[in-house]
């Protein structure tokens, strides 16, 4: 690692944003480019305080808590790829505690697995006055749509909870090769993750993987493709894409599980992009309680894609 400037004594005065983040988490984002070895080591030699006193790596931060921090070298921020500021993103909803944004198509939520930077990070170089802005959850890179991002520790711990719970209503829509005849179906097949022999993590539907649940309601149906909402009652790994090609109904333009010789022909016709968009979340305020319902539109692309299929193509009402 190339090694910058060593740091002065720092002291961290802890606010409600990283109030109840673990001590050894909250050093890893402010001393970013430090590896988590030595932070580790800095934290059990007593090196790092909390109000003057020695902490575990598992103390949880209360307000008003001051953190020193030891002079310690972090990596050059030169050394790293900047993260452009890039175009701002869509905010369909806003208050001090979240932040709700319509995700384009192409773009990672996070960096890692040779992204160098995703929404998150161009977020917080778009808002450096931030000083708490983490994902509630994830959308894959293809997928556009609505994704929620919190800006205080006590909202992203209640959302995280009611995630797992089932307490956050998540709406797509999707366009899927094939004539789905049923107005309203469950599918519950069990979902679990691989990787293949090139190393990639894919998922399959498989009785040994974990519990999943969508919701599929049939929108408008043609000749050869139907348009579809999906209601995820869980939140497994491609959950909508594997459902639905296991059934024979691969989603449009999608290039892991979908048909790839039916995609290329969508690409000459003008859907260069695979057709999933989060249109829609229903939930009540993580610090409020308040009920929140919020509506992101198709994207320009997908709407002139479905306009060009009803243009092409009789609707089938059969």
């Amino acid at each position: 690692m190339d090694l910058g400037k060593t740091l002065a004594v720092r002291r961290e005065t802890v606010d409600d944003g990283s109030a109840g983040q673990r001590i050894d988490n909250f050093l890893a984002r402010v001393c970013k480019g430090v590896p988590k070895s030595h932070l580790y080591r800095i934290l059990r030699s007593g090196e790092v305080r909390v109000n003057g006193g020695r902490v575990s790596q598992t103390y949880r931060l209360k307000p008003g808590d001051e953190v020193r921090i030891p002079p310690i070298r972090q990596a050059d921020r030169d050394a790293r790829p900047a993260v452009p500021v890039g175009q701002p993103f869509q905010v369909a909803w806003e208050d001090d505690a979240l932040l709700i944004i319509d995700k384009p198509a192409g773009l990672a939520v996070h960096g890692g697995s040779g992204v160098s930077f995703g929404v998150i990070e161009q977020l917080r170089r778009q808002r450096p006055e931030a000083r708490f802005l983490e994902l509630a959850h994830r959308l894959d890179r293809e997928t556009s749509g609505l994704l929620i991002v919190a800006k205080k520790r006590s909202a992203l711990t209640v959302l995280h909870d009611r995630m797992r719970d089932g307490g956050i209503g998540k709406r797509y829509q999707t366009l899927v090769a094939g004539r789905w005849m049923n107005p309203r179906q469950h599918m519950r097949q069990p979902l679990l993750k691989f990787l293949t022999a090139e190393g990639e993590r894919r998922v399959r539907v498989d009785r040994d993987g974990k519990p999943a649940h969508s919701v599929v309601t049939l929108l408008r149906r043609w000749q050869t493709c139907s348009q579809l909402e999906v209601e995820l009652k869980t939140g497994r790994t491609h959950q909508i894409r594997v459902h639905l090609a296991g059934a024979g109904y691969p989603l449009l333009g999608d290039d892991k599980y979908g048909d790839f010789a039916l995609n290329k022909q969508l690409e000459r016709d003008g859907l260069k992009r695979m057709f999933l968009h989060a249109w829609r979340l229903d939930f009540r305020h993580p610090l409020s309680d308040a009920p929140i319902s919020v509506t992101a539109p198709l994207p320009l692309e997908l709407e002139q894609y479905l306009a060009a299929v009803e243009q092409r193509e009789e609707r089938d009402h059969g």
